[in-house]
């Protein structure tokens, strides 16, 4: 579990979040939405640290993190996966090599039981025959589940998705988001995922945090969302529910051109 405690962030003299407290609970996937620039992604770079807040606390299991030397900063990084929105791949490493990074980087385990890993990790997201692919020769949806495995190949604790749909065609979010999820109660991690995108809202949202100009204005689940009675909120939901209607339209228009 990680807890925020009034959590209150500047950038030029501008506060960008507002004395934000919120619960992330373990085993469970814990969403923050928002609008652009309502101080979602300021949230989540501070709760990892890349980004340090004036006031508040940030407890990982009890643990604050805004109170750890240098040591324990560097322990609990490897505690951490962190999925990016892009991907983030190596282009000049393989998906294999990719996932392997990682343990290279972080753990003392021998070449054969990295191997043994990575490859566990890539049959998990169901990747097993692409070990030798460069990221170039593979799909966008396929880089975000080797992203994934790349993620949880520390076996972490902690496991933070910054828009982890952005830029995948709707039928591909709905996997990377059931993968995200089945992950998480699997594993008993406490995923934190930064999103816009009310599908994944409606689809994995057990826990969310509605942000909105840098204050924590609603708490709820997927089934309480509709029915709540915060103005900014309903205007978020539908909103972006018609967005996301349109693009799908055009979508299947283009298809149906091709």
């Amino acid at each position: 579990m990680i807890e925020v405690k009034n959590l209150t962030k500047s950038f030029d003299g501008k506060t960008i979040l507002h004395n934000v407290s919120a619960t992330f609970y373990t085993g469970k996937t814990n969403l923050i939405i928002g609008q652009s620039g309502s101080g979602k992604t300021v949230l989540m770079k501070s709760i990892v640290g890349l980004v340090t807040p004036e006031e508040g606390e940030i407890l990982y299991d009890g643990r604050d993190f805004l109170k750890m030397d240098t040591r324990q900063v560097k322990d609990l990084r490897k505690e951490i996966g962190m999925l990016f929105q892009g991907s983030a791949l190596f282009d000049s490493e393989t998906v294999l090599g990719n996932v392997m990074f990682p343990l290279t980087m972080f753990t003392t385990m021998t070449r054969g039981e990295m191997l043994d890993r990575a490859r566990f990790c890539l049959e998990r997201v169901n990747l097993q025959g692409a070990e030798k692919k460069f990221p170039s020769e593979i799909s966008g949806g396929m880089q975000k589940r080797v992203a994934i495995a790349r993620a949880i190949a520390l076996n972490p604790k902690y496991l933070f998705c910054d828009e982890p749909n952005s830029g995948l065609d709707p039928r591909t979010s709905i996997l990377i988001d059931e993968l995200l999820h089945d992950i998480t109660h699997e594993y008993g991690i406490t995923t934190i995922i930064n999103t816009h995108d009310m599908n994944s809202v409606l689809g994995i949202g057990e826990n969310i945090i509605f942000i909105n100009k840098g204050h924590r204005e609603w708490v709820g689940d997927k089934e309480r969302i509709f029915t709540t009675t915060n103005e900014a909120l309903n205007d978020f939901v539908f909103a972006t529910r018609l967005f996301q209607k349109v693009k799908h339209y055009i979508i299947s228009e283009d298809n149906k051109n091709k």
